[in-house]
């Protein structure tokens, strides 16, 4: 017993490894730690040469930690009684130091949580084997895919409004991932406003992107990119996700992990369809949400929705304006003595709360003691009752159905689109008049937006006719004949969905560049390639310096393209070419700013001035 006495004592060392009921050592979290190879754990028992000499065993140079040991010893009942009292409490998992019986919180598992996912969001990766990048396995991988990117293929459109880059309105092309990380020096706690609208995981809505993931892909995808996006926000700063039944409760509790419970705000419920909807089996869905999160809730404001319709009527008047008269007194469903009290008018007549409901006689009211002292002069005295003064605003507190046709529906975002460019672009569009009324109540005039699922770019159309400084970010081809070329209609001051409203007459500018592909230059290096000796000589190269599918066995594809007799041999050159091509790794193909002076990157000085001038170096 002495042995395990000791052992006990130094593991208790270990706070997180002491029960919080019980105050004894925790078994199931001890042998967490084994299997995960804690470093605290690891370093306190090579500290104790009897555990030591028992736990670790030499092989060569390095010492090992023998498992199967450590875990038949602490297997012993005398390391933990395995009576029904010591058992009981001890079913299930923990978080942290706490079983999950003591744990307030409510945590969403799925597989592969702890991981970055490559890629994976574009079309043409419809079908592909998924990777996942573990934090402890796989951390290299990591770095290298979230490092800032060069920037290449700068283009202005308009007249800049400032002379540094980062004031501009800017439109990225490239993996959203990559781009959001590569904001992150320039645009940390900066972003206002992020509005996304990503696959919703449908499958089967027509979706420009990969709207096919499985279920804990797609969690894994969100939770990469809303990490990051809650770096960029301010502390005032708010997210709106917008998404449907396929993934809104899962989305939720997801963002309840990354933003705090504590923050969430509302479910917005938008009424995107009237008529038919009939795209699903059993029920006609008409309705679509859009979740809202703040950085720091205390530190939120809202603007009013100057749309709103007001039913109240603002017919009485003083020094402050027009005002409506509402009762102080009201019917409470749980009574509270602290609200029911005498109030004296100037006169000193009394007044108390009165019941008007017979079935339900807790009648308080609605301000405190203190309340009362400082808004006093809001009082009106009138035919035995207590009022205040309800003062016209301009607007109302939003309101989280936005059913009425003022919020447009996905009708109008096609009609919007078919304007502009003669042709639906996608099936459910977001009209015009829902951004505006999520930009009016959560920002203010040059306030920064992003949005890093641009699509068509409504968003920035909107933001950009509202006066807001924004960021747009789309990885898809159509971003160039779509996105840039809608925003240059609005520059011209196109007339379509908020322009009449806000009086848009054109003009304002936004600067577009794109994340530098690191294989792109192999591209075209493999098209220019006269013969099939230069696509030889070239494979040296690649194989050397690109980077390759994660599928591909280098070793057997190298005898195979060097055998006269192959399949690969036979092949016409352009065949040969798309053979190659296709053995390039389109997820990772951007080239890191660290690499920016490399000469294996093919940097150019146009690259390097626009590189350096985003991120403030030289």
């Amino acid at each position: 017993m002495e042995i395990l006495d000791k052992f006990n004592s130094l593991l208790m060392s270990i706070p997180e490894l002491v029960d919080s009921d019980t105050g004894k050592l925790n078994k199931n979290r001890t042998v967490q730690y084994a299997y995960d190879g804690n470093e605290t754990l690891f370093k306190l028992l090579l500290s104790a040469p009897d555990f030591k000499e028992k736990f670790f065993k030499k092989v060569g140079e390095a010492v090992v930690f023998d498992t199967k040991n450590f875990m038949f010893f602490i297997d012993q009942k005398q390391f933990l009684p395995d009576s029904y009292t010591a058992f009981a409490n001890k079913i299930g998992l923990s978080v942290g130091n706490k079983y999950l019986h003591t744990n307030k919180d409510v945590v969403l598992n799925f597989p592969y949580k702890d991981c970055y996912l490559e890629g994976g969001m574009t079309a043409e990766d419809k079908g592909r084997k998924e990777i996942f990048f573990n934090n402890i396995l796989a951390q290299d991988e990591i770095t290298q895919l979230l490092e800032p990117k060069v920037l290449t293929n700068k283009k202005v459109y308009g007249k800049p409004i400032a002379e540094k880059l980062t004031d501009n309105n800017l439109i990225i092309k490239g993996n959203n991932l990559c781009a959001l990380h590569s904001l992150k020096k320039q645009f940390i706690g900066k972003v206002k406003l992020i509005y996304i609208d990503p696959p919703y995981n449908t499958g089967n809505d027509g979706f420009k992107y990969n709207d096919s993931f499985n279920h804990s892909t797609w969690l894994v995808f969100m939770k990469n990119r809303l990490e990051i996006a809650r770096e960029l926000l301010r502390e005032d700063g708010v997210i709106f996700v917008q998404c449907d039944d396929n993934e809104q409760a899962y989305l939720k509790v997801l963002m309840d992990e990354v933003f705090g419970r504590e923050n969430f705000i509302t479910n917005f419920i938008w009424k995107g369809k009237s008529g038919g909807a009939n795209d699903s089996r059993y029920v006609a869905i008409d309705h679509e949400y859009i979740l809202c999160y703040s950085k720091n809730a205390i530190q939120l404001f809202f603007n009013l929705d100057k749309d709103a319709n007001v039913t109240t009527s603002y017919n009485l008047e003083d020094e402050k304006g027009k005002y409506a008269l509402d009762r102080l007194d009201k019917q409470s469903i749980r009574y509270s003595k602290s609200l029911d009290y005498e109030i004296k008018d100037n006169e000193g007549n009394s007044y108390f709360p009165k019941h008007k409901d017979k079935n339900n006689p807790n009648a308080t009211w609605r301000w405190g003691k203190e309340t009362i002292k400082e808004r006093y002069d809001e009082l009106v005295f009138k035919d035995g009752n207590v009022y205040t003064k309800n003062y016209q605003k301009e607007g109302a507190i939003p309101r989280s159905l936005l059913l009425d046709e003022r919020f447009s529906r996905t009708r109008t975002g096609k009609t919007e689109h078919f304007a502009l460019f003669e042709r639906t672009i996608f099936n459910n569009p977001k009209p015009e008049n829902l951004m505006k009324f999520i930009i009016e109540i959560s920002t203010e005039e040059n306030d920064l937006v992003l949005d890093f699922f641009s699509g068509s770019g409504t968003t920035a159309a909107v933001a950009h006719k509202m006066g807001r400084q924004y960021i747009g970010i789309e990885q898809m081809d159509y971003i160039e004949n779509i996105t840039i070329e809608r925003l240059k209609k609005v520059i011209d001051g196109e007339q379509g969905g908020i322009s009449k409203a806000m009086n848009w007459q054109g003009g304002g500018s936004f600067i577009y560049f794109e994340l530098k592909k690191y294989n792109q230059h192999f591209e075209e290096r493999l098209t220019a390639a006269k013969n099939t000796e230069d696509l030889l000589a070239l494979w040296n190269d690649i194989r050397e310096k690109s980077f390759l599918c994660y599928n591909v066995d280098i070793s057997a594809l190298d005898a195979d393209l060097r055998d006269a007799e192959s399949e690969f041999m036979k092949l016409d050159l352009n065949k040969q070419i798309q053979v190659i091509m296709g053995l390039l790794d389109k997820n990772q193909i951007y080239v890191n700013l660290s690499s920016l002076e490399d000469v294996d990157f093919v940097c150019t000085d146009s690259e390097k001035a626009l590189t350096n001038d985003f991120y403030g170096g030289k």
